[in-house]
């Protein structure tokens, strides 16, 4: 076991096996485990990626074996994990049909407990070219605390919150890993921030204790600093251990800093939404009706609608960039209206037939929670909808 990087103290690589690496750990120290393990698919099959044609074989260490071979090797590392994690700790898992149904056998047996089972559907998953299947387009993560009978850690109002004040379900619409988190390099399975950023916040506090097993790239190890977490990852791979370092590296610069936490908390699901291109006049009324609109088409600086959009649950108001405030909405959802519509009700609605209409509580503000530069739009959803044809009056 190497610990490759000793300069950060709250971002550790382990370069070696997993096994022996795990055994080093301290027992009880950790508060969450993120584990990618291999779904031993690399026998040559084929997929698609940027438009061509793929071989899916991801290295050695994923090559398929006997079962009973899959079977004690996740048994072993499963079994060491839990003798890390701390007495209210908990463990995530990803995987697919593939792998999926053994890791849950062998969490039975060690005498974890499972939480949930997590449906991650990815937006923009590859085309199945055998055309003999339905095309994967989601992996299972199970999430399982180390005890039965003692209380884990889930910080359920935060995540309620990102779901707009709702609960959050076990379905979680994310997309796969974008450009921008391949700046430095990538890993054949490499799983978007954006994942990992929403496990973490759900199981753990700033300060705790995150280690991945099978660490890959070090994804895990970014979100868990983004956070205010510290890390310890392991990969047997030094290439990837290396590709890790250059990923926390680029972590000093603020500017990528925050261009990764921006993208980061920012998904298809997100409830707050900016309106930036209302004027001083209609936004005044606005604010007197509890209601505001935005304009459904092609005109530019116009927000549409997205999947996701429905459960809004918050918006935040402002007039060319200046003065946001941040309101909470009466009623979760939208409206389409017409221009005429608007029209008999004081707006002055301009360069789109249909609206999508915003009903909040002027009395609601909410303080916004990060500092944002309005100028740049970074918020500002661009999407489609399908308008009704006809009025659709408030209710």
């Amino acid at each position: 076991m190497n610990n490759l990087y000793p300069k950060y103290t709250d971002f550790t690589v382990l370069h070696g096996d997993c096994l022996d690496c795990l055994a080093e750990i301290k027992d009880n120290s950790i508060n969450a485990i993120f584990a990618d393990p291999p779904y031993f698919l690399s026998n040559g099959g084929i997929s698609v990626h940027s438009g061509k044609q793929v071989c899916v074989d991801k290295g050695d260490w994923d090559k398929g074996g006997t079962p009973e071979y899959i079977y004690d090797f996740n048994l072993k590392w499963l079994a060491l994990c839990r003798t890390k994690l701390s007495d209210n700790g908990t463990i995530w898992i990803s995987g697919t049909q593939h792998n999926i149904h053994v890791i849950m056998r062998c969490l039975q047996e060690l005498g974890y407990k499972v939480l949930n089972t997590i449906t991650w559907q990815k937006t923009d998953p590859p085309p199945n070219l055998s055309c003999r299947y339905f095309n994967f387009s989601t992996e299972i993560i199970i999430w399982a605390r180390k005890n039965v009978k003692k209380p884990h850690k889930f910080n359920y109002e935060t995540m309620k919150l990102l779901n707009g004040g709702q609960q959050m379900t076990d379905v979680w619409r994310i997309p796969a890993v974008s450009l921008w988190e391949k700046r430095e390099g990538k890993h054949p399975t490499q799983k978007p921030l954006r994942l990992l950023y929403r496990i973490i916040l759900a199981s753990t506090n700033e300060g705790d204790m995150v280690l991945d097993p099978f660490s890959g790239s070090g994804t895990t190890g970014i979100a868990a600093n983004l956070l205010g977490r510290k890390y310890i990852g392991i990969e047997q791979d030094e290439q990837f251990c290396e590709l890790s370092l250059r990923r926390r590296q680029a972590l000093e610069d603020e500017n990528i800093r925050k261009m990764l936490f921006d993208k980061m908390r920012s998904t298809p699901e997100e409830t707050t939404v900016l309106i930036n291109h209302m004027r001083d006049i209609d936004r005044e009324k606005a604010m007197q009706l509890g209601i505001t609109y935005v304009r459904v088409g092609d005109a530019k600086g116009s927000l549409l609608v997205k999947d996701g959009f429905e459960r809004l649950g918050y918006v935040c108001l402002h007039t060319r960039g200046d003065n946001p405030e941040l309101f909470k909405l009466a009623k979760k959802g939208f409206q389409i209206w017409t221009a005429e519509a608007l029209r008999e009700k004081g707006f002055s609605a301009e360069n789109a037939p249909y609206y999508a209409v915003i009903r909040f509580e002027p009395s609601k503000q909410v303080p916004f929670d990060q500092p944002i530069d309005l100028h740049k739009r970074q918020f500002t959803e661009v999407a489609r909808i399908q308008p009704l044809s006809d009025f659709i009056g408030l209710r």
